[in-house]
């Protein structure tokens, strides 16, 4: 999403759909689920402090702010670490989920996330929420589920992990009805994930014993590989539960999702921003985030985003291509 999301006011920190930035709009959505002395975000030390500044109404000791990035498998195994430091009920079920997605149906995310809490309870196992796919797509990783739980409506064992597939395979999933997407939320106790990290995850098991035995994390954080919560622990589970998701998902990875999104005019433009102008100019996504004027003309099919920090100019096909640029960029 760059030039609007930068190392230091990443995605998730950006107002994108509406007055909130994705953040709040996660935080909003979880007050329906819990209480807010039971959130916790952990947040990479360099953006830290516009977490802070966006989350006022959380504990300060609740945000936890990463001294380095070591991946999704130490954000996991830090924050339970702290349920267990802090001692919190640890048959009380946890939910995991990322702050960069867009989900409008915030009760029905509630009611998901509440049942899945309640599954890992009783079932004694681990439980990931799956949306159902609207269209064969190769940008998501999926889940393969197998078949229903006993008792539970929409509850299924889970068979595998996919990684993205091509349009080919994308096809037959989405053909199959067998297959969610994979949104990386994934809900269970405390004991459940204790249990799972030594039958069958030892790197976890590792991060979390570490984390658990020190005050100071810093040094024992900054000492670990960076890993994906999936290759170093779901991938690994043999027993796992899959949850139907009743809601509604979608992860902005490009400016082309975002237009997708965004309200649009009798023309297909979204114009964000003041001193914008346009001239025969259709299905395209301007966004102004300066005093300075910008102007399009003739084109279709674009993204024009004008910051501080850049100029984008892309013709919203090839939008995908953008975090490649920006390295390049950053590398400059």
């Amino acid at each position: 999403m760059w030039p609007l999301s930068t190392h230091e006011f990443p995605k998730h920190l950006l107002k994108l759909t509406n007055e909130n930035s994705l953040l709040q709009n996660t935080i909003n959505r979880v007050e329906k689920v819990t209480s807010t002395d039971k959130i916790f975000v952990i947040s990479e030390v360099s953006h830290v402090a516009h977490v802070k500044e966006q989350l006022s109404e959380l504990p300060k000791d609740n945000i936890l702010a990463e001294p380095g990035r070591r991946g999704t498998a130490s954000c996991i195994a830090w924050a339970l670490s702290e349920v267990k430091k802090r001692k919190l009920d640890p048959n009380e079920p946890v939910l995991f989920l990322w702050a960069d997605s867009l989900i409008r149906n915030n009760d029905g995310f509630a009611a998901s996330a509440l049942k899945a809490g309640q599954v890992a309870a009783d079932e004694k196992k681990i439980v990931f929420i799956g949306a159902e796919p609207t269209y064969a797509s190769t940008g998501f990783g999926y889940m393969k589920k197998s078949k229903p739980v006993n008792g539970w409506q929409g509850i299924y064992e889970l068979e595998a992990f996919v990684e993205k597939p091509d349009k080919k395979t994308a096809d037959k999933y989405f053909d199959s009805g067998d297959y969610l997407w994979n949104m990386g939320y994934m809900v269970g106790t405390l004991r459940d994930f204790e249990k799972e990290f030594t039958d069958n995850a030892p790197d976890m098991l590792d991060r979390y014993t570490k984390l658990c035995g020190v005050k100071d994390i810093d040094g024992v954080y900054e000492s670990f590989e960076s890993v994906a919560v999936d290759y170093a622990f779901s991938e690994k589970l043999t027993d796992a539960l899959v949850l139907h998701g009743t809601f509604d998902w979608m992860d902005i990875g490009s400016f082309g999702d975002l237009h997708d999104v965004s309200l649009q005019d009798d023309s297909g433009n979204h114009i964000h921003g003041s001193s914008v102008e346009l001239e025969s100019t259709t299905n395209s996504y301007i966004r102004n985030e300066t005093d300075v004027p910008v102007a399009v003309i003739g084109l279709d099919n674009v993204v024009v985003v004008n910051t501080v920090n850049g100029v984008l100019v892309t013709n919203k096909n090839y939008s995908q291509k953008v975090g490649d640029v920006a390295k390049r960029l950053q590398g400059k």
